[in-house]
């Protein structure tokens, strides 16, 4: 634990984090690479602690898209066996002989009724498959309405299209060195105003007792006008940084995460957006720069910004 002496405690302290001070209470990183909250809910209903909207609006687009027509199926499905068990004599139009066929039959008549399709070819008698019929044709509208509902949210839900590096970097800056973190924009947006938060936390030895200790780190620009092409976050490492004085064997030891908060104002959708992400120790690479990622075109007539150049560094001496 000597290393941990080498830590600068005089740098600027952070303690409006939202996490706790006690090392012990805490499980893995504090964000996850995506920058959500590293923290499963317990004590609660499995239903009481999620937001269904959220959860949708938010999940991948297969997964999104798997659920919607298993529930579609499902539903269906339900349904189908509903007037099986009615009876098919009460759907008339039915001309099936194998209880397969009929059951076919049976099911696609229910998705025309759940759509308010209705073909006509099929159609209940009798009171209570009538009741059935106009139950799933009221269920359908309401869940097509809120199916609609679903995809407008996801299709105009602000998002930050904001790419971070895969690795932080502890490269030569100046007269010393410092830590870089690159990030860029990889839709057709027009985002502006972008603002930085750099924090790392740290689990120090505060006598005798290992504590959560979060530092600022400031940054050589926390601010910009526009954010067109990629932004290369510095830290210098100076005499007010957590990190000045240690070394490349430091580095692998240190216990800790570095949390990274950007604003910026979309002016299609004319609202302010947020992005986070994180690094472990292990993701920062000792003596190495970024390579560039953007070039002028053949014709010279535009800049050309390799998005898959973002991750592209090279081994340097410090």
């Amino acid at each position: 634990m000597e290393f941990l002496k080498k830590i600068n405690t005089k740098a600027k302290s952070d303690n409006n984090t939202g996490f706790g001070t006690n090392p012990g209470s805490y499980g893995g990183r504090f964000l996850t690479k995506t920058g959500n909250a590293n923290i499963k809910r317990t004590g609660i209903g499995f239903f009481e602690g999620i937001s269904w909207f959220h959860t949708m609006v938010n999940i991948s687009r297969w997964k999104f898209l798997l659920i919607i027509l298993l529930f579609y199926f499902m539903v269906n499905l339900c349904f189908a066996s509903i007037y099986y068990l009615i009876g098919v004599e009460h759907l008339k139009g039915i001309n099936a002989d194998t209880p397969l066929d009929k059951f076919g039959q049976t099911f696609f008549f229910s998705i025309q009724t759940y759509t308010t399709v209705g073909y006509g070819h099929i159609s209940p008698s009798g009171f209570l498959t009538s009741f059935v019929a106009a139950v799933e044709a009221l269920f359908g509208l309401l869940s097509f309405a809120i199916a609609t509902g679903l995809f407008y949210g996801r299709f105009s839900m602000p998002k930050a299209f904001l790419l971070f590096s895969e690795n932080a970097l502890i490269t030569p800056y100046a007269s010393g060195t410092a830590l870089m973190i690159r990030m860029t924009p990889y839709k057709n947006t027009h985002l502006t105003e972008a603002e930085v938060k750099m924090t790392v936390g740290l689990r120090l030895d505060e006598n005798g007792q290992l504590i959560n200790k979060f530092y600022n780190l400031d940054l050589e620009l926390s601010r910009i006008n526009a954010l067109t092409l990629s932004w290369t976050l510095v830290h210098p490492i100076t005499e007010n940084s957590p990190f000045y004085n240690l070394s490349a064997n430091d580095y692998q030891k240190l216990s800790g995460e570095i949390m990274v908060y950007v604003k910026v104002f979309d002016d299609r959708f004319s609202t302010t957006v947020v992005k986070r992400t994180s690094y472990t120790f292990d993701e920062i690479v000792y003596g190495a720069k970024f390579n560039p990622m953007f070039s002028k075109s053949h014709d010279d007539n535009r800049t050309l910004l390799h998005i898959d150049k973002l991750n592209s560094f090279e081994k340097i001496s410090i």
